[in-house]
């Protein structure tokens, strides 16, 4: 199926990419049918999770939703350690939105529900963490996963995350933590010096445990 579509003109391909992606899924579910991983975001089982990675990790993204392992955390901490499903109306801000987590977020939310991104068009708003055009106090709940370290002026962000969240509101701003102390330098412009030195192409720093005081620093 693939190697017939990628020989078939531009304007042929795009009605046809549903049916590849379909019988790509199929494909998967067929590959790794089994009961050795549960995911508990999509609610369905695989033998195994699948690789995954710039540096290739075994046992990783879900074959049925693409859930990494953050994503499985953060749904099992919204299930377990939150008030997010307590039925209660909650407006929420989703930035750079992960599709496994779109549709049930929305599903749960309705209106409530707002996904933001800078760049990406499946987004329902475009938005710059660092200069957001809504009122304080907008959101009770806001979730922004893995998109400061791509940002330039991370305070200011997260400044701007303080103003908009309700009193009694919630965040949940994760981050990985790679190194002892928080690496970053503006000079480091090129995408292969940014690889080498931030650990990908398009980061602009490593966070360290320091994480935590820069977001006291911000009054959280």
């Amino acid at each position: 199926m693939r190697k017939i579509i990628s020989r078939l003109p531009g304007w042929a391909k795009k009605p046809l990419k549903p049916l590849k992606e379909k019988s790509l899924k199929t494909c998967r579910a067929i590959q790794y049918y089994g009961k050795g991983r549960f995911c508990p975001v999509c609610g369905k089982w695989s033998s195994r999770f699948c690789e995954y990675g710039v540096e290739k990790r075994q046992d990783a993204r879900c074959v049925h939703c693409g859930s990494l392992e953050r994503h499985r955390l953060v749904w099992l901490y919204l299930q377990k350690r939150t008030d997010f499903f307590d039925g209660k109306s909650k407006k929420m801000l989703h930035v750079a939105p992960e599709p496994c987590f779109v549709s049930k977020l929305r599903q749960c939310l309705g209106r409530n529900y707002l996904s933001a991104d800078l760049v990406n068009p499946q987004a329902m708003v475009k938005m710059d963490i660092t200069n957001i055009e809504y009122p304080d106090q907008s959101f009770d709940i806001i979730y922004c996963c893995h998109v400061l370290q791509h940002c330039r002026d991370d305070r200011k962000a997260m400044h701007e995350f303080y103003r908009i969240l309700a009193t009694e509101g919630w965040l949940l701003l994760q981050e990985p933590v790679t190194t002892e102390q928080t690496i970053e330098d503006p000079s480091v412009i090129d995408p292969q010096d940014r690889l080498r030195v931030f650990g990908q192409h398009d980061r602009v720093r490593r966070y360290g445990p320091d994480y935590l005081e820069r977001l006291r620093e911000t009054a959280f």
